[in-house]
């Protein structure tokens, strides 16, 4: 349960943070140019690509824990 508790304050905290720092005038800009002056549209394909492979590998952990936890809470039965 206190693994519970402490995931929870842990997402409290992170969201709190996430909300300020796109709150702030700097979220309203543009972080990446995308045009075709001084490679920036390489740039923001790169960016791209790694936010994509990120969320790919999270979401891969996620569901990888999740069927961990499922086989150790139901050992007996057969896949």
């Amino acid at each position: 349960m206190t693994r519970r508790i402490c995931g929870l304050v842990v997402l409290a905290v992170s969201s709190t943070v996430a909300l300020v720092i796109a709150s702030s005038p700097a979220g309203a800009q543009q972080l990446v140019d995308a045009g075709k002056e001084n490679g920036g549209g390489a740039l923001a394909f790169v960016l791209f690509a790694a936010l994509v492979g990120l969320t790919f590998g999270v979401l891969f952990t996620m569901d990888r824990v999740r069927r961990r936890r499922e086989e150790a809470r139901e050992p007996d039965q057969p896949r």
